[in-house]
């Protein structure tokens, strides 16, 4: 079956509504990091205070979400995201409120971990549906992975942009309420939607098999370091933007780090399957700490646009990688575990990113925020490069679900 083939017939098992609503429900968590972040900073003037609120966002949000993916894992998503969703929503708008009534720092950095901890991680566990969705086919499952990472990356292009638009057109608090509002409709649309009840397990006992191994702490790693790329681009975006004057296209800037990212995830479908998932991640990797490098000697934002336009078509093929694999070397019962601790790395990243980054750029600057992107792919690319033989030894090892065998 084609690549072209194969995401018409994805479309077609899972239906249109289902595409939309899952991708338009994963927007908030995208909306809502650097929502915070200009709200924080703009109301405070510190970049820091900005970065820490963020960072405590994406920190509560990693550490939450694989508690949220293995309850999710037992008794199903349907419960668990309509809680998450209506939840995250509340603490968004409260979040508003704070920072608009001259709450305390330690307030406004409290809500902010509150609103993180709430919010759903609505990609990866988009990711665990396609399993059952496809009766466990290997190549669309695959292929629907490579269509997760780029809607992930159109998110976090959308999601800023939108951002961006917010500030613009109202402020950063209006931009952090629309994501409220999104996340209470379209994340509850996502709960009940029947694809929800295919991810249920059987019966109350925990999901078995082994979680944790060597090759899944290599990709948690790796997913951590893309996170820093995240979180620190934006910090030194943000920064760049607001120091000619422009601050609300922050957004608008960091969103063509997703736009290049898409285009390439999508079209991860047709790499030849005799690629590995290992071996791709270390060109993606390798890729990445190259275009990061002019990030170094940008000085305006037309330049940036460019440069983090260049840098995002390596970003999708580097977490595809990594997601496949970490589909691929667990036991099916603990897929939305694993995606969902992977997510969890992201944010981690995230936050360690933006923190550093902010604390560098009060002091140093715009250029020192990116200096910890670069050092981050840096670190990458030896971490891929160091772990080539122990992936390829689990991808070998894992054994197949017999669903997958009786679909192949």
């Amino acid at each position: 079956m084609s690549p072209l083939a194969s995401y018409r017939r994805l479309f077609e098992l899972a239906g249109p509504a289902y595409v939309a609503v899952a991708f338009v429900a994963r927007l908030p968590l995208a909306m809502a990091q650097l929502g915070t972040l200009l709200l924080v900073s703009g109301a405070t003037g510190s970049y820091g205070l900005g970065g820490l609120a963020a960072g405590a966002l994406a920190v509560a949000n990693a550490v939450g979400a694989p508690f949220a993916g293995s309850l999710a894992d037992r008794i199903g998503q349907r419960q668990v995201v309509l809680v998450q969703s209506l939840a995250g929503a509340a603490a968004l708008t409260l979040l508003v409120a704070l920072v608009h009534g001259d709450a305390s720092d330690a307030a406004v950095v409290a809500v902010a971990a509150l609103a993180g901890l709430t919010m759903p991680q609505v990609g990866p566990l988009a990711r665990a549906r396609w399993r059952p969705i496809t009766g466990g086919h290997r190549r669309l499952v695959d292929v629907a992975f490579s269509y997760e990472g780029a809607a992930d990356e159109a998110s976090f292009a959308i999601g800023p942009a939108l951002v961006g638009l917010g500030v613009v057109a109202f402020s950063p608090s209006g931009a952090l309420l629309l994501a409220a509002a999104m996340l209470a409709i379209f994340g509850t649309a996502f709960a009940l939607h029947p694809t929800a009840r295919t991810t249920r397990g059987e019966g109350p006992q925990l999901p078995t098999g082994r979680l944790f191994s060597a090759a899944l702490v290599v990709l948690i790693t790796a997913q951590l370091l893309i996170g820093v790329l995240f979180g620190a681009t934006q910090t030194g975006t943000t920064v760049l933007a607001t120091e000619v004057g422009q601050p609300g296209l922050a957004g608008l800037v960091h969103a063509t780090l997703g736009v290049g990212s898409a285009l390439a995830g999508i079209a991860t479908a047709f790499i030849p399957d005799r690629i590995g998932p290992e071996r791709r991640i270390l060109v993606a990797a390798a890729a990445l700490l190259v275009f990061s490098m002019p990030l170094l000697l940008v000085d305006g934002l037309p330049a940036l646009v460019l440069v983090v336009g260049i840098l995002g078509f390596a970003v999708a093929p580097f977490m595809i990688g990594n997601f496949t694999l970490g589909e691929r070397v667990v036991h099916p019962s603990r897929v939305a575990t694993t995606m969902t601790v992977l997510a969890s790395a992201t944010g981690l990243g995230y936050a360690l990113g933006s923190g550093v980054a902010g604390r560098l750029a009060d002091a140093h600057g715009y250029t020192a925020a990116f200096a910890v992107t670069v050092s981050a792919m840096a670190v990458a690319v030896t971490l891929v490069a160091c772990s080539q033989r122990l992936l390829r030894n689990a991808l070998a090892a894992a054994k197949p679900a017999p669903e997958l065998v009786a679909a192949a």
